[in-house]
């Protein structure tokens, strides 16, 4: 895929989950000041500054000169993705990373859950919940998730060139721990 892998320090940043949070953020919404941000997430303004300079640091989110002030400064995403291979970091804050990507996917799908009896007809009849266990070795599993990262990155340049109306998709590879 187009975007770089994670590094170690970059892992320690994003370990935290209102980090992890701030940049999910910012690549969905676009740009924001610290000052939002903590409103957004029920922070004060100094907690929220001490997260982005912590992104900031690790290079994963840079200020946006163009919509800045002299009282103010507007942070944006550095990148529109994360990509991490967990084989390649074995240590804490790979770990913790995982686990914070994880309980956000959680939080997620529990917002998710509590809108589908209000969900219209056409989100579900673009939804797809596949209840499926492939089970595959070692050298398959490397397989398809090549083969499916290759479909992810084709979509996601794709999705960039059209400017029509958008929503977000997610989507998590992962073996059954």
């Amino acid at each position: 895929m187009a975007a770089e892998e994670l590094s170690t320090a970059q892992l320690r940043v994003l370990s935290h989950p209102m980090r992890l949070a701030f940049l999910r953020r910012l690549r969905e919404n676009g740009p924001a000041t610290s000052r939002s941000l903590g409103r957004e997430f029920d922070l004060d303004s100094g907690a929220a500054s001490y997260h982005l300079r912590r992104l900031e640091a690790g290079g994963l989110i840079v200020e946006d000169p163009a919509l800045g002030t002299q009282r103010e400064r507007w942070w944006r995403a550095a990148e529109d993705m994360s990509q991490f291979d967990p084989a390649q970091h074995d240590d804490g804050s790979a770990r913790r990373y995982v686990q914070s990507v994880v309980l956000m996917a959680a939080e997620e799908l529990q917002r998710v859950a509590a809108a589908v009896p209000r969900a219209d007809a056409g989100w579900l009849a673009e939804s797809a919940f596949i209840d499926l266990r492939l089970p595959l070795d070692g050298e398959r599993r490397q397989r398809l998730r090549a083969d499916l990262m290759g479909v992810i990155e084709r979509y996601r340049t794709e999705g960039t060139a059209d400017g029509g109306s958008r929503t977000q998709v997610r989507l998590q590879i992962y073996e059954q721990p």
